[in-house]
């Protein structure tokens, strides 16, 4: 274990940032489960802009990979389409 003033901070900043990519991951992935569960094409479309803002956001952050957003926001599009 490192004892360096530096290091102990980097310990503690890296376990809140892990915290908080888990989070936001999570809930993501929960809302986007929630989309594809979804019968009503009005709902859904409202639901739509809301997760792919959150899957712009976590691969701005590198908390996911852009194409992966991207390939997500597509078929998630085709399924709204397709209501």
């Amino acid at each position: 274990m490192a004892n360096h003033k530096s290091a102990l901070k980097r310990i503690r900043s890296n376990e809140t940032k892990r915290l908080r990519n888990k989070y936001q991951h999570k809930t993501t992935r929960n809302a986007v489960k929630k989309l594809r569960a979804t019968t009503d094409k009005k709902e859904a479309e409202g639901m739509l802009s809301t997760v792919a803002s959150m899957l712009d956001k976590l691969a701005k952050n590198n908390i996911i990979h852009k194409n992966k957003a991207a390939n997500l926001k597509s078929k998630l599009a085709k399924h709204v389409a397709a209501l």
